[in-house]
């Protein structure tokens, strides 16, 4: 069994995920993931933006092309470096997404052969299995919250007590609880995954990256398009299991934090969204 590295919170991003052909693989190196978790990635062909205009039921997808591109982190995970994968075991897989849409944007990968190529519509629909993936999504975020502290900690007001504390001589017992950043990440699905293989995103809300180019790349975030894993399971009549019937990823653009809209002002919304990152860190 491969084991995860061990991890400090505080310590120094498929739907556009590379191909395997674009990845050689390496040799392992010493894990220390998250001292190297915003580490410049190397750049990767491009993939579809999640979502087709074609809605069909959930089924297990056909092998080979760039839509499989996630398959040989789940199979060779050892194989990459730490900036690529951050950790494994058995079950899981977390690897950056190589196209991140946010400050902070990872993919969770199950490794259950008779789970991972399907719709996580399906998946999901085992409790047991279910449960597992809820399970290891709350570590992942709890680990995600910490390295977004480290980023964007020493900017927020909230967590300045933390931050001065940290300096204390002699070292404090207990820090102050400082600013509760798990409350800004999002942990979920796209309705219709861009990529074969099964995953989940755990991603920081602030929709801020020179990725996010187009329609697509917001609205699949910023719309029910994405699901929230903590709502599976879902109910047979609800209507995110119809996102093109209900158009997500075709609705006019609204902010993500002060719901102001824009309409298909693609520009206008990129500088809002600067502006809007620049105040949400300060909180």
């Amino acid at each position: 069994m491969a084991e995860s590295p061990t991890l400090e919170l505080n310590s120094p991003t498929e739907q556009d995920v590379a191909s395997a052909e674009a990845q050689q693989p390496q040799k392992p190196a010493k894990r220390d993931a998250f001292a190297e978790l915003l580490s410049p990635k190397p750049k990767q062909s491009k993939h579809s933006d999640p979502g087709s205009s074609k809605e069909a039921p959930p089924k297990r997808r056909a092998f080979g092309g760039p839509r499989d591109g996630l398959g040989v982190y789940i199979a060779k995970p050892e194989s990459f470096p730490s900036n690529v994968v951050v950790y494994y075991n058995d079950d899981f897989v977390v690897i950056h997404d190589m196209f991140p849409k946010a400050s902070l944007h990872l993919l969770l990968l199950p490794r259950d052969p008779q789970k991972t190529r399907l719709h996580p519509f399906e998946a999901f629909q085992d409790a047991e299995f279910l449960e597992k993936v809820k399970k290891e999504t709350k570590k992942l975020r709890t680990l995600a919250a910490g390295e977004l502290r480290r980023i964007h900690g020493k900017y927020s007001a909230q967590d300045k007590e933390r931050q001065e504390a940290l300096n204390v001589e002699p070292p404090l017992d207990e820090l102050p609880p400082g600013r509760n950043w798990e409350q800004e990440i999002m942990c979920g699905i796209h309705a219709h995954p861009s990529m074969n293989h099964l995953h989940v995103h755990v991603i920081s809300v602030d929709h801020y990256s020179d990725r996010l180019k187009s329609r697509k790349h917001y609205n699949s975030f910023a719309t029910p398009f994405f699901v929230h894993v903590d709502d599976f399971p879902l109910a047979h009549d609800d209507v995110r299991r119809h996102p093109d019937r209900e158009g997500y990823l075709r609705r006019d653009f609204v902010c993500w934090r002060c719901g102001k809209g824009f309409g298909n002002r693609f520009s206008e919304l990129k500088l809002h969204l600067e502006a809007e990152f620049n105040e949400w860190r300060r909180l």
